[in-house]
């Protein structure tokens, strides 16, 4: 890790992964600590930008967002310029939920969070309206056997 991140922080860490809901008391006494002392550590935590702030988890197909598709796109533009239209234009779509720059044969790879198919072309339709690829290789999600875990604190 780079930020100085001793084993008491680690235990914060990982109890607000399982429930960033805990009142601070609650957060406190699971980790041995004084309110206060709890505090100022999450403060520290905060504004080093270890903690970049807390989000629900939510069950996808509880509202009917029953299809993931992991979108593999292979360019042959890599210029800065190129790059930067391309991640803008990808982020105004939001069904794309992860979107990174990888290594090997595909540039980068999508996590798109849809209903069903036909929802997922008109994505894949506005993907491809915008900037030139060379190639767009979609694999299909048949079952999420674990879908975002905690990080290995």
């Amino acid at each position: 890790m780079n930020e100085k991140v001793d084993r008491i922080d680690k235990r914060l860490l990982r109890e607000l992964q399982k429930d960033a809901t805990l009142s601070q008391r609650e957060l406190a006494e699971r980790v041995g600590l004084s309110q206060n002392a709890c505090w100022r550590r999450l403060k520290a935590l905060n504004d080093t930008g270890v903690l970049t702030g807390s989000t629900a988890r939510i069950a996808r197909e509880k509202l009917g967002l029953n299809l993931v598709v992991f979108v593999m796109l292979r360019t042959r533009h890599h210029s800065a310029e190129w790059l930067q239209a391309f991640r803008s234009h990808v982020l105004t779509i939001p069904e794309v939920v992860d979107f990174h720059r990888i290594g090997g044969d595909y540039d980068y790879q999508l996590r798109v969070v849809t209903q069903d198919m036909a929802t997922y072309d008109k994505v894949y339709q506005r993907l491809i309206e915008k900037v030139e690829l060379d190639s767009v290789t979609s694999y299909f999600a048949m079952e999420a056997i674990a879908e975002d875990r905690p990080l290995p604190i």
